[in-house]
């Protein structure tokens, strides 16, 4: 007979600590059961190493900049071991936060091992089964493998791979053009490989503006990263130690030849051996658990959050999942996914801060939008740091005066762009921004003076 608990969640990802807390906090006898990593994707071989690697390899670009500042760094030389040294340690301390946070909990248990549904509320881990009334799922997602012709006879790398790489490639050829994919290659060429992006689709990161995928185009491209879009029949080979790319590109050579290559191309739901079909938990074609508003799977009493339930691929929207579901279950607090606007960064040098609708999304919306737009050389700060690449540009509904979307691409834009956020959750109209007194000298003061020049979207 099944073990009678009052909750299980599985996985220890963005979502599940927080939760586990608050069943805890209500006295709610817990199994929480992680097979591999307790912290998830974000800690382990997400956010916090890819944006500690990215630390460093600023700090060696910056060092190599420093005739443009009045000094000399004299040769700069990376430290592959130190650098993946200090990743490690910066990663430890946040899984090891995780997990003593949870063995704190008086009425949480840990479980290490694979979790598999014998039945809609029933798990079994370790050959010992566990039955509640609540089940969670945050189990998130991997790196996509495709089927590219001799992807089996090549080693390659994926983001989570990557983690463990304490060398620094002579060439890394990046298949996939896309957030993760940027974020490696600009990575990397700092740290001195040399780097190809090669990308399938006609320009890089398909979802944005052209005006905003042409303009990370052209700063990765000062840098030194060679970049191959439309890149039709990708196939690899091997070529004594080097990997071979084969391509069909309108423009370029029908080859990138590199030392390593770096597989991009986006990722997966961890879904296909958790038994759901047991379960009676719907999927879609993908893998991705079938959620309503509040994360509620077609069954009862069970719970998707996070990447798995493919209404959000981030950190940020999987803790919002979280606290979706404590407010609905603890708080009498109806909070729903489709009250959140979409909101997201890539950490490239510089930034892009996102939210709302894009250009494209406006235009499709059928709503009279406005549009202004000004270049990061506007910002006196920008020029202090000289940092002047990227642009700023913000949409407004035209009939509501509210803001509707926003891509900020330069300095802090990652973090500017919440003064956005904010105001359009507030629902407050533009003027509120617009009028708002900014601090001299900062980024942010650019954002009144684009809001002072929209024009009709056309």
């Amino acid at each position: 007979m099944p073990e009678r608990v009052d909750a299980i969640v599985i996985g220890t990802g963005q979502a599940a600590p927080a939760l586990c807390a608050r069943l805890d906090a209500a006295g709610l006898k817990t199994v929480v059961i992680e097979r591999k990593l307790v912290g998830g994707t974000c800690v382990n071989n997400g956010c916090i190493p890819t944006k500690t690697l990215i630390a460093s390899a600023h700090a060696a670009h910056l060092a190599r900049r420093g005739r443009e500042y009045g000094f000399s760094a004299g040769e700069v030389r990376v430290d592959m071991r130190a650098v993946k040294a200090r990743k490690d340690a910066v990663v430890k301390q946040s899984a090891d936060g995780v997990t003593n946070w949870i063995g704190r909990m008086q009425n949480v248990t840990l479980e290490r091992g694979h979790a598999r549904f014998t039945g809609p509320r029933t798990v079994a881990v370790n050959g010992h089964a566990f039955e509640a009334e609540r089940v969670f799922i945050n189990v998130g997602g991997r790196a996509v493998v495709p089927d590219l012709p001799g992807v089996k006879e090549v080693p390659f790398l994926t983001n989570t791979t990557m983690m463990e790489v304490d060398s620094l490639p002579e060439h890394l050829v990046v298949v996939g053009g896309s957030y993760i994919g940027l974020e490696f290659a600009q990575m990397y060429r700092r740290f001195g490989s040399k780097v190809t992006v090669v990308e399938r689709a006609p320009r890089l990161i398909a979802r944005e503006d052209d005006d905003v995928a042409d303009e990370i185009r052209a700063i990765l491209e000062r840098e030194g990263i060679a970049i191959r879009t439309g890149a039709e029949c990708i196939a690899l080979s091997r070529k004594g130690d080097r990997i071979v790319v084969g391509l069909e590109c309108e423009d370029g050579a029908p080859v990138a030849e590199g030392s390593h290559v770096l597989l991009a191309v986006g990722r997966l739901p961890n879904t296909q051996d958790l038994g759901l079909e047991k379960a009676g938990i719907e999927t879609d074609a993908r893998g991705y658990i079938k959620v309503d508003d509040e994360c509620r799977t077609s069954v009862a009493g069970v719970w998707a959050l996070g990447d798995a339930n493919g209404r959000g691929a981030f950190t940020h929207t999987s803790y919002n999942d979280y606290e979706i579901v404590a407010a609905n279950l603890f708080d009498r607090d109806r909070r729903r996914i489709s009250d959140r606007i979409q909101a997201y960064a890539l950490f490239t040098d510089p930034p892009l801060g996102r939210a709302g609708m894009s250009e494209k999304e406006a235009r499709a919306s059928g709503k009279r939008v406005l549009s202004g737009k000004l270049p990061m050389t506007r910002v006196g700060r920008a020029r202090e740091a000289g940092e002047t690449q990227g642009f700023m540009k913000v949409l407004v509904d035209a009939d509501s005066k509210e803001l509707a979307g926003a891509a900020l691409l330069g300095l802090n834009a990652d973090e500017i762009v919440h003064s956005l956020l904010d105001v359009m959750y507030a629902k407050a109209p533009y003027t509120t921004v617009l009028r708002a007194m900014h601090i001299h000298p900062t980024v942010t003061e650019l954002i009144p003076t684009v809001l002072g020049h929209l024009k009709p979207l056309v």
